[in-house]
């Protein structure tokens, strides 16, 4: 029986930032996931400025090693949209870069080298105990917190608090926290690494195709080192259903017929097999955490509705979790009263934020309104601006929903 102040069940993104934040503020835990690293995980890999802000603010040294290590990321500086009538319009995530000079905006980063780079931060750090190839399967509240095992009770951990960093599937978030799966509020995708695919963007813009074929899904293309893109297919959950659409199926067809694409991979290899999962959306507003536990990540639904990017929230909500940990030994108060203030504060921080990328989610599926407003946008240099604002200010997306704002911008005022 180990017996710890905190136990954080998952390693991933969300698990790893918990850890290294409660490290930093001296509060030690076990981390424990059923993998061993280094381990794939099936994504889309794009890591948002996000993510490396917290890791920066957790401790600079690891934003600054991750931002070093070329080898394992490409920089990434903007977006390409492409709508349904064909428009091409890049958005640069700032209007004025300098690749060799500015920080880095965002990043595209395979999960089983980021994770494991994760896992190496974890590994320096003395008060972290970090259990690999365990599967937690039982899960016992206790009169002072939780009680967890693998099935053959051949591992247990006492534990005052429990962080539940598990991902999409996590058995805690569906039977112990209450969190169904909602098909209006879940996505489900595909990915497949690509060898050589033609016509990527020399600054690294990841793609995103609004193609009627798919809509009210998007296709995507996003550039990895070494000549390697991922490139992938995504759609909400009730969608796939109504359409009885092979997302697997969807992904290749275009690839090898789709008029605007085929030729960009004509000579490409594909590397290994087209893999799906799922992606909980936090389109819906949850409660995340109860007496004893919180929920970080993937767990906790806390997916990015529009953009599917769900590294950089869970790290968010990790590093949020973890300065919530601390209040609740100082305080020590456990109870599901006390916990609330964590979903206070990721609600603040990331819940507003998920509710505008969910209308404009909603929005993003008109292919009329995403035509018409390609052919403004495509035209308009000022209009490409706000765009690109909207992804660092959460003021200009927000008027970005009135169509009195756009109007403005179209007569000039």
């Amino acid at each position: 029986m180990i017996k710890t102040d905190v136990c954080i069940v998952g390693a991933g993104p969300g698990g790893a930032a918990t850890a290294l934040k409660l490290s930093h503020l001296g509060i030690a835990c076990v981390l424990v996931d059923k993998a061993v690293f280094p381990r794939d995980k099936i994504c889309g890999d794009a890591i948002s400025g996000k993510a490396t802000m917290i890791l920066g603010r957790i401790d600079p040294g690891i934003a600054e090693r991750f931002e070093a290590a070329t080898d394992m990321q490409t920089d990434i500086w903007g977006i390409r949209f492409v709508s349904p009538n064909k428009k091409v319009i890049d958005i640069p995530f700032n209007t004025e870069y300098d690749t060799k000079k500015d920080p880095k905006p965002g990043f595209v980063s395979r999960r089983i080298d980021f994770d494991h780079f994760l896992i190496k931060e974890v590994k320096k750090r003395d008060n972290i105990r970090l259990f690999e190839n365990t599967s937690i399967s039982v899960y016992e509240k206790t009169p002072n917190g939780y009680r967890l095992s693998n099935k053959a009770k051949t591992f247990e951990v006492d534990c005052r608090l429990l962080v539940v960093s598990n991902g999409a599937n996590s058995n805690f978030s569906r039977h112990h926290a209450g969190l169904e799966k909602d098909p209006k509020h879940n996505a489900g995708a595909v990915r497949a690494y690509f060898k050589n695919v033609k016509g990527l963007h020399e600054d690294g813009f990841i793609e995103l195709h609004f193609l009627n074929e798919i809509n009210p899904g998007y296709f995507w293309v996003f550039p990895l080192p070494g000549g390697y893109a991922n490139v992938g297919l995504g759609m909400r959950s009730d969608h796939i259903s109504d359409r009885k659409f092979n997302l697997r199926k969807g992904l290749l067809e275009l690839v090898k017929t789709h008029p605007k694409i085929k030729g960009r991979f004509e000579n490409a290899e594909l590397e290994g097999k087209v893999q799906g999962y799922g992606l909980p959306l936090g389109s819906k507003k949850r409660v995340i955490s109860g007496g004893h536990f919180m929920l970080v990540g993937d767990a906790g639904h806390l997916v990015d509705p529009l953009t599917g990017e769900g590294i950089g929230n869970a790290i968010y909500s990790g590093y949020i979790a973890a300065e919530q940990a601390q209040q609740c030994f100082e305080k020590n108060d456990f109870s599901a009263d006390f916990m609330r203030a964590y979903d206070v504060r990721v609600e603040r921080v990331l819940g507003k934020e998920m509710q505008l990328s969910y209308r404009l989610q909603r929005l993003m599926a008109r292919p009329w309104l995403v035509n018409l407003s390609a052919n403004w946008v495509s035209k308009n240099r000022t209009l490409i601006d706000v765009i690109s604002q909207m992804y660092a200010d959460m003021e200009v997306r927000k008027k970005a929903l009135n169509p009195l704002f756009w109007l403005k911008l179209m007569m000039g005022k």
